[in-house]
């Protein structure tokens, strides 16, 4: 039996520990490998779901994900709550993420350091914000409103950015510590949002990680990015989960499981979909490098161009 997740209200940092995801590599649930995985049950660590495809009460969705979580732990990853919004959070959507959450029982629930929706106006998009300190009073007041609603200790995502605030008075890395440090959130490490973002942003992604709060990361997303160019001819890298991870995103979270050790790893793939074997075969070179790290937590010398071992034959192409 998967032990259950849930911590009192207001539980965060300081109530009982969480169950967690195992150290191990998943993917993200899609409708299109629904029978696949009920069919063969692949060798898999997780699931992750976006909890937003199942705020309905029934159907197809609810069937397979019923069966699924049988099997497998879940982690489950909002999309809509806006945290970094100047409005206030959505009180009815809190609801039914909470009702949610009492169904499944998922070992991880995330968001993101974004914002979605304004004067009542919600968009499909994750949007930067000013690091300032009215913006981390608010945030912080947000994931203590959704912790408490939620009843459990909440993730935060780092976010891929490509156009900054003047206004902002913290750099990113503080903004986030901080946010950590008030709040008791965990931090979701998205790999490869540090490595678009840097890259976009012309710093040392290695550093940047470096100054994150990784005592408190819970959970690791790896995703592939699309390059374009910015109106200067410089790469602009748009963090697109539309193809297989690249090997620099490997490289960095090889570097970072040094610092970490083995924790959950997604592979987050949302357009262009493969086959699951293709996702199936990723995760397993996802979980080679946790084994590999799993008794080296430790190495702070490991230098930024070390590489992890190519990816084993029938895994997809690493190279962006």
């Amino acid at each position: 039996m998967i032990a259950d997740p849930r911590v009192p209200p207001g539980g965060g940092a300081s109530g009982p520990r969480q169950a967690r995801l195992p150290a191990r590599a998943g993917i993200g649930l899609k409708p299109e490998h629904f029978r696949q995985i009920v069919d063969t049950w692949p060798n898999l660590g997780f699931f992750e779901v976006h909890a937003e495809n199942y705020l309905v009460d029934g159907g197809p969705f609810h069937h397979y994900l019923g069966r699924i979580r049988e099997h497998y732990p879940l982690s489950m990853h909002g999309v809509g709550l806006s945290i970094g919004g100047e409005s206030a959070l959505d009180e009815a959507h809190l609801d039914r993420l909470a009702a949610l959450l009492e169904r499944y029982a998922p070992q991880s629930f995330s968001e993101h350091l974004a914002w979605a929706s304004h004067g009542g106006v919600f968009v499909n998009d994750l949007l930067p914000l000013p690091y300032t300190a009215p913006t981390l009073q608010r945030v912080c007041e947000h994931v203590d409103q959704a912790q408490t609603r939620l009843r459990r200790t909440i993730l935060l995502e780092n976010p891929a950015t490509y156009v900054e605030f003047a206004a902002s008075t913290m750099a990113e890395t503080d903004f986030i510590t901080e946010v950590v440090r008030r709040s008791g959130c965990g931090l979701l490490l998205d790999v490869n949002n540090v490595h678009v973002s840097c890259i976009n942003h012309h710093r040392d992604s290695y550093a940047y990680l470096r100054a994150l709060p990784l005592a408190a990361v819970g959970e690791i997303h790896l995703a592939g990015f699309a390059t374009q160019h910015d109106a200067a001819g410089d790469p602009l890298l748009i963090d697109s989960h539309g193809a297989p991870v690249a090997q620099a995103v490997w490289d960095l979270y090889a570097y970072a499981l040094d610092r970490v050790g083995p924790v959950a790893t997604l592979i987050e793939r949302d357009s262009d979909l493969p086959s699951l074997d293709v996702l199936v075969a990723e995760a397993a070179h996802a979980d080679s490098l946790l084994g590999v790290h799993a008794g080296s937590a430790a190495s702070a010398d490991r230098r930024p161009d070390a590489r992890p071992q190519p990816c084993p034959p029938g895994a997809p192409e690493l190279a962006a």
